[in-house]
């Protein structure tokens, strides 16, 4: 007798195995450095920047990083890069947001002109890990690796 399975277990596996080919192509090394690239004025005017908070920016990386490779699928197929990624904004936006108040509680900012400072630096990495996620994962599909 055989196991029935539904289609939604087998996309999720799909997904899950997508994703692990992806992140091969990332390095810690690599993270860490972009994180002290982006926010470097944050961590030396507030001297806060303790493993949690690092953690916390190389998470929401390596999920725009897959958020981006997960879409990069329309931009095989010839879309371009604006309108693919206007198909996501929603889930970027929430990236952005989630590591805005992240590093606006571990920094305990008050100041509007420094929020908007940081508002505008965790949308640019967020943005840039995407921006590396699509343009992998459109080589990956391009060379049939997926």
């Amino acid at each position: 007798m055989n196991v029935v399975t539904s289609f939604k277990e087998k996309k999720r596996e799909k997904e899950i195995a997508y994703e692990r080919k992806m992140l091969r192509e990332l390095s810690l090394e690599q993270l860490r450095k972009r994180v002290y690239e982006y926010f470097a004025d944050f961590y030396s005017t507030h001297r806060v920047f303790p493993s949690s908070v690092e953690d916390s920016c190389i998470d929401i990386a390596i999920e725009a990083f897959l958020l981006g490779a997960s879409y990069s699928r329309f931009g095989y197929y010839g879309e371009p890069v604006t309108m693919v990624r206007h198909r996501c904004a929603k889930e970027e936006k929430y990236l952005v947001d989630t590591l805005f108040d992240v590093l606006c509680f571990w920094g305990n900012i008050d100041d509007a002109l420094i929020n908007e400072s940081l508002y505008y630096a965790c949308e640019h990495y967020v943005g840039s890990w995407w921006i590396e996620g699509f343009e992998k994962g459109r080589k990956r599909w391009r060379l049939k690796l997926r």
